[in-house]
């Protein structure tokens, strides 16, 4: 992971200037761009320095090595949940709040509700056992 942690941070130290420059060129009237770039230049460092933390702590990965076998990358990968109905709820939920957003406000606090339930729907999946709904 160590050259995913390094594509993203860098891209720190290609966005944040960049926006200066972008609020220099435009006479700091136009904010949008600024922010939206400094923004991006803070997720880049956030999703950068996570990356560097699991580097360290889960150690050098087959696809680190240059050495490295096919079949060396085989295996269990992480946890997946492939029967889980709540990502789809939880997407409805997001759809309901856009559309509550451009159609009327009550229709939006119905999106929220429901997107909570689902989020902590899906957090707490496991803690009853699986396949336990």
């Amino acid at each position: 992971m160590k050259v995913e942690s390094w594509l993203f941070g860098t891209g720190v130290f290609f966005f944040v200037p960049i926006a200066i420059v972008y609020g220099f060129l435009t006479r700091w009237s136009e904010w949008v761009g600024v922010l939206g770039m400094l923004l991006l230049g803070g997720l880049a460092g956030m999703i950068g320095s996570y990356l560097g933390v699991t580097a360290r702590r889960v150690g050098v990965r087959p696809e680190d090595r240059e050495d490295a076998e096919i079949h060396e990358g085989a295996g269990e990968q992480g946890h997946f949940s492939p029967w889980s109905w709540w990502p789809i709820v939880l997407g409805a939920a997001a759809a309901t709040a856009v559309l509550g957003i451009a159609v009327g406000w009550w229709i939006f606090f119905i999106g929220v509700g429901l997107g909570i339930v689902a989020l902590i729907g899906w957090v707490f999946e496991y803690s009853r056992g699986d396949h336990a709904h």
